[in-house]
């Protein structure tokens, strides 16, 4: 798992790139009074994480959001992604950051926290979506997913959508919500919103399931990058695993002439009840949730050869994603009252 991937596709699935909503954008733009992409979001962080301790026997580091977050019973931890993802240097402009994302149990749909881990301060910025009216005017709804999984690369945020495929945002497309319009009810109340700008359509063959876009991360460990995918699963669901290429230049998948996006790997040897999958200097770190009250497990190796990790994460782990200067696994927890986001140090799964 050292190079690029030399076998055949197999199976049906694919995705397609929609179009953008670049004009659509630019009226909220106008709208709202202006882009200001994700460096404005670090320099506003208004939350105030904690540094504590976390239950897993592979936890080394662990935070937890404010007293309100840490309890809110409508909005759940799922994504994560780091700076370390986003950029070669592994930072944006000198701080380490990771994001999360989180979805509403009501109406309020999904969104992305900013995490500077240095200070342990961060912010909340609402996912939306433009919608263009019959009458040609421009309005955003929230982005209603379950987001399970998010990857930060280069200057793009994708979400995981389950069965829709995925999200793509540009981050440099985040709005500020100008006072004046501060008590428009599709924002929430939040200051910064973040419109999608494309999307990834999922697509299967006849008498093929269609993948569900359970869960994402990156592996920075093949040149260029590859986008791992997974499946959540319970019974006899499937419980794919697979591999999409990327175009270093634009970030984005690599398309066919048809302008379909094929994975380069698609393996049946997954596990059921997956929260997240990344990779590791070569080999698989999955995560899986036993409830509420139970400690978590993390299962590396390869697909059909996984070995188990009995209590190495806290209760409800979801997302993972691989830190390489760091060697570390980074992961989130979804229970309120038992909320962290949390690292392990990879070298722990090798005793």
């Amino acid at each position: 798992m050292s190079g690029p991937r030399d076998q055949p596709y197999v199976g049906g699935i694919h995705l397609t790139r929609t179009d953008e909503n670049a004009a659509e954008i630019d009226e909220l733009a106008d709208l709202l009074g202006g882009t200001v992409g994700v460096d404005a979001v670090l320099e506003d962080l208004n939350g105030q994480g904690h540094r504590t301790l976390a239950s897993g026997r592979a936890v080394s580091w662990a935070m937890t959001w404010d007293r309100h977050d840490r309890r809110d019973p409508q909005w759940w931890p799922q994504g994560i992604t780091t700076s370390a993802d986003a950029t070669e240097t592994e930072d944006i402009r000198g701080r380490r950051v990771v994001a999360v994302s989180w979805y509403a149990k009501d109406k309020q749909g999904s969104r992305i926290s900013f995490i500077d881990l240095d200070t342990r301060r961060y912010r909340h910025v609402l996912l939306v979506q433009p919608v263009r009216s019959a009458d040609g005017s421009v309005s955003l709804v929230p982005l209603r997913v379950h987001a399970g999984g998010i990857v930060w690369c280069g200057p793009y945020l994708h979400v995981a959508a389950t069965a829709q495929g995925f999200m793509t945002c540009r981050l440099d497309d985040i709005l500020r919500v100008a006072d004046d319009h501060a008590g428009d009810p599709s924002t929430h109340g939040y200051r910064y919103v973040l419109p999608v700008r494309f999307s990834y359509q999922a697509h299967s063959a006849p008498k093929e399931e269609r993948m569900r876009y359970s869960f994402m991360s990156l592996d920075r460990g093949v040149t260029p990058p590859e986008l791992i995918v997974g499946e959540y699963a319970r019974g006899d669901q499937t419980r794919r695993l697979a591999r999409f290429g990327l175009d270093p230049q634009s970030h984005l998948l690599v398309d066919g002439e048809d302008g379909a996006s094929r994975p380069l790997m698609v393996d049946p040897h997954g596990l059921a009840q997956t929260q997240g999958a990344t990779v590791a200097r070569g080999r698989y770190y999955l995560t899986v949730s036993h409830g509420r009250s139970t400690w978590g497990s993390v299962h590396s190796g390869l697909p059909g050869a996984f070995r188990h990790h009995r209590w190495a994460a806290p209760m409800g782990p979801e997302d993972v994603a691989y830190w390489p200067s760091t060697d570390r696994l980074w992961s989130v927890t979804e229970h309120p009252g038992r909320r962290w986001v949390y690292s392990m140090r990879r070298s722990w799964f090798d005793r």
